[in-house]
């Protein structure tokens, strides 16, 4: 469970580096809303990853084995891009902050296909509720670094300092791969690269047919479409509002804090006994719920922030991340229980790749549709297209039913 927290760190700090200490960044930079929204297609490696995942499954960095070799082959770089981030200046080197932002996306694209990979084969089936909890706990703490802390640091330091910062914060996780093991349950390698390409797929069509195979795609697609919208330009929002960077990194990264935390712990427990079905279903419901907080502050509009407005900052970014924390941890936990453990890597990013095409290309239409719209109709329409993966639970999760395990026997509502 501890190698759990060390994984979702990992792996949630260059996210949100790109998803929110980036957009501020060129915000006061002067580059334009529909700019910082077209910013969004900068991350289609998460969209794509799966092209890539067979070469991690089939081959093995020499000493240091299949998983960590790869863990420390996309960590040590994904430290040093940073960094250099912070050394150029967006107003007048545009196309380099492209490039590197580019890079950290395909990096820390790779590292999820390893990292979750490695949590897969190290979780047992009844483990995959709690541990994937902590992992989504730990994703959303390391967001707090990019949009908080070094938010902060921005009003303070110079943005080439602020990059540095945040990038020492991969140090966790390179010490993690280099201490840990290579998971025992862990099935032998593909034998060829063939196999490790073909079979995952062929796998899963088969499992449940066709018709199966595609509902579940749908959902995976559907199920945070409206969430990841409605958050794609959180940062600039809060700006517009009135709000100052530093009410953004005190104030509204920090109350989304202890909610998400919460939130992703008592989703794990709760799923115990609930079974990741029902708990889609209930956890689905807070997500939806609390995009409407969002068209609230909209509704609102721009002032400048007394102790009253923060209040209310603070109240919808803490009901939000309780809905992001519980909704996260069934929907990643439900990802988990579809894959199977012989194609752990391919199958786990085909499926968080698929997730990941709101985030990317859907999200890259965010600032266009902001400035056509306006905030509030903006959050209505989020709140709608949060709607159709709500629908799809009727096939892919039935309220009472599990569907068959990919290792054999059933799974349950019951883990």
């Amino acid at each position: 469970m501890l190698i759990c927290v060390f994984v979702g760190f990992s792996s949630g700090l260059p996210l949100y580096l790109l998803l929110n200490l980036v957009p501020a960044w060129l915000k006061t930079e002067g580059i334009s809303l529909k700019a910082i929204g077209l910013f969004a297609l900068i991350q289609f490696p998460y969209t794509w990853k799966f092209l890539w995942s067979p070469l991690l499954d089939r081959y093995a960095i020499p000493f240091f084995g299949r998983r960590r070799g790869w863990m420390l082959v996309t960590q040590l770089p994904l430290l040093a891009v940073i960094a250099w981030l912070g050394q150029l200046s967006p107003s007048q080197h545009l196309s380099w902050v492209v490039y590197g932002a580019a890079a950290v996306a395909f990096l820390s694209a790779t590292q999820d296909i390893v990292l979750d990979a490695y949590r897969r084969e190290l979780l047992r089936e009844e483990e995959l509720g709690l541990g994937n909890a902590l992992y989504v706990n730990a994703y959303r703490i390391a967001g707090l670094v990019p949009g908080s802390l070094s938010l902060i640091l921005a009003d303070h330091l110079p943005w080439s300092q602020v990059f540095l910062v945040t990038a020492l914060f991969m140090l966790p996780g390179i010490a993690m791969a280099l201490m840990i093991s290579e998971p025992a349950s862990a099935i032998a390698a593909p034998r060829t690269l063939r196999e490790a390409v073909v079979e995952p797929f062929h796998e899963f069509i088969n499992r449940s047919g066709w018709r199966m195979a595609v509902l579940v795609l749908a959902f995976i697609f559907l199920y945070k479409l409206g969430d990841s919208m409605c958050t794609a330009l959180a940062t600039p929002f809060y700006l517009e509002m009135g709000y100052a960077k530093s009410d953004i990194g005190i104030i509204a990264k920090n109350a989304g804090l202890w909610p998400a935390v919460i939130g992703a712990l008592l989703g794990g427990m709760w799923m115990v006994r609930l079974g990741i079905n029902r708990a889609l279903w209930l956890f689905g419901v807070v997500q939806l719920v609390s995009i409407f907080g969002f068209a609230w502050l909209a509704w609102l509009g721009p002032a400048a922030p007394d102790a009253d407005r923060l209040i209310v900052l603070a109240v919808v970014i803490g009901f939000e991340a309780l809905g992001v924390g519980l909704g996260t941890a069934a929907f990643v936990a439900y990802i988990a229980r579809a894959t199977n453990p012989a194609y752990t890597a391919t199958q786990f990013a085909l499926f968080t790749s698929l997730a990941a095409v709101p985030r990317t290309f859907v999200n890259a239409t965010t600032g266009w549709l902001v400035e056509s719209l306006g905030w509030l109709n903006f959050f209505w329409l989020c709140a709608a297209l949060a709607v159709p993966g709500m629908l799809l639970l009727l096939k892919v999760a039935p309220w009472g039913d599990g569907p068959p395990s990919p290792t054999g026997g059933t799974s349950g509502a019951r883990p």
